[in-house]
């Protein structure tokens, strides 16, 4: 959604998602986390060692760069997603990539999304939309999505992983997931794709001409 709405009015897309997968893929290479435990001394003495940025490819798409390799493919994983809920947690990195995110924001003509854009990020910004759908929906989808990559995945598995995640971001401290007041909710468990497309077009353009 935020990709398609990027590239139509030509901004830059920044999946704030992908740079705590990123870092949660740095602490992984590093051997700094495990399925029960985070080095957090070792990721807060180097946080500053990490570097995000996101480039477009030949085909229009934004790619995730993680100290200047492209990381996209290998930061989809449910591993690194788990580990990126988890390193999320850690007020240190949360203020890292925040204060990175705003530096990317500062031309302005940016589309971000991710869990405190809103509220913690971009309080300020024209448009605001807070996604959801259930659970059940967004696991099928995100299956539907490793499938297409040719990836191994288990519904049930995936579905452990959203509902665990949920619960992760809207109950942690450090910039618990919640909407913003002045938010538009936008439930997408039952809309086409076109039918998404066209409310985010329209609710762009009454937001910013």
């Amino acid at each position: 959604m935020a990709k398609e709405l990027a590239r139509e009015v030509n901004y830059v897309y920044v999946d704030s998602g992908a740079m705590y997968r990123a870092v949660s893929l740095y602490c992984i290479q590093k051997g700094w986390m495990t399925d029960t435990n985070i080095n957090i001394d070792e990721l807060q003495n180097n946080i500053g060692s990490i570097h995000i940025e996101f480039k477009t490819n030949e085909e229009g798409k934004s790619e995730t760069y993680l100290n200047g390799s492209n990381v996209e493919m290998e930061i989809r994983s449910l591993e690194v997603a788990n580990g990126a809920s988890r390193v999320s947690t850690l007020g240190f990195v949360r203020q890292e990539l925040v204060r990175q995110q705003q530096l990317m924001g500062q031309k302005k003509g940016i589309v971000m999304d991710g869990r405190d854009i809103g509220t913690v990020v971009f309080p300020e910004a024209e448009l605001k939309i807070f996604v959801t759908a259930s659970p059940e929906i967004r696991a099928q989808r995100r299956l539907d999505e490793m499938i297409a990559k040719g990836e191994t995945a288990d519904f049930k598995a995936v579905l452990s992983n959203v509902i665990e995640r949920d619960d992760r971001d809207q109950n942690r401290t450090e910039s618990p997931l919640r909407k913003a007041d002045d938010a538009v909710l936008l439930d997408n468990s039952h809309l086409t794709r076109e039918e998404q497309s066209s409310i985010l077009r329209t609710l762009f353009v009454e937001r910013t001409f």
